[in-house]
């Protein structure tokens, strides 16, 4: 099995998106924000959901692109490009590696500049508390065993059905910086999720 049949057959996940085509700036820049943000990962277009092959015309798409990366993510995303040849179509992959600039924003619309984090298989919008995590500590998370103080956030989310910083800091007997670190990263590796429209930030389990 080659490298693109491997992707495609594992299917959408923390490290890897599928698109049919890129028309939006916008919208792809939030996939792009998101693995630069997280772990890096690969975009492949001419793929539907899925996992069909589709084609694209390359060029095209690179347009598209990299006007996103340039123009709609900030700071700017590096992206490296390889084309692809399946069942007489060309399908192009886009590598966006973690990056060591976190945290990067993607624009919404005028003077609305979002976080993004890749959880699962999605791009998650970050609050102002994991923005300012990742940009102080950039952190390279390992994948597991988790640690008893995270293990500690994960039992206290099965007896109530939300978790605030203060609630966990207190539980945990932590500071507010290694709870914020701890939190962030079990967001991010996908075991928590995070609400952050209401007055204060708080966690459920995904």
């Amino acid at each position: 099995m080659d490298e693109l049949q491997r992707l495609i057959w594992e299917g959408e996940n923390d490290k890897v998106d599928f698109k049919q085509r890129v028309t939006q700036p916008e919208k792809i820049a939030r996939t792009m924000v998101s693995f630069a943000n997280t772990r890096g990962g690969v975009i492949l277009i001419g793929i539907k959901d899925d996992g069909s092959i589709t084609g694209v015309d390359p060029d095209e798409e690179k347009h598209t692109l990299q006007l996103a990366a340039n123009f709609y993510c900030n700071p700017p995303v590096a992206l490296t490009y390889e084309e692809i040849e399946a069942e007489k179509r060309i399908v192009l992959k886009v590598t966006i590696a973690e990056s060591r600039q976190k945290p990067h924003f993607a624009k919404i619309k005028d003077n609305d500049w979002r976080g993004y984090v890749r959880v699962k298989d999605t791009s998650v919008q970050t609050s102002k508390m994991v923005d300012k995590t990742l940009r102080n500590e950039a952190p390279r998370f390992e994948r597991l065993p988790l640690d008893r103080h995270e293990l500690a956030a994960l039992e206290l989310l099965q007896k109530q059905p939300r978790l605030t910083l203060k609630q966990y800091m207190k539980a945990a007997n932590l500071s507010e910086r290694r709870a914020y670190r701890i939190l962030v990263k079990l967001v991010i590796h996908g075991y928590l999720r995070l609400h952050d429209k209401e007055k204060e930030d708080y966690f459920t389990l995904s």
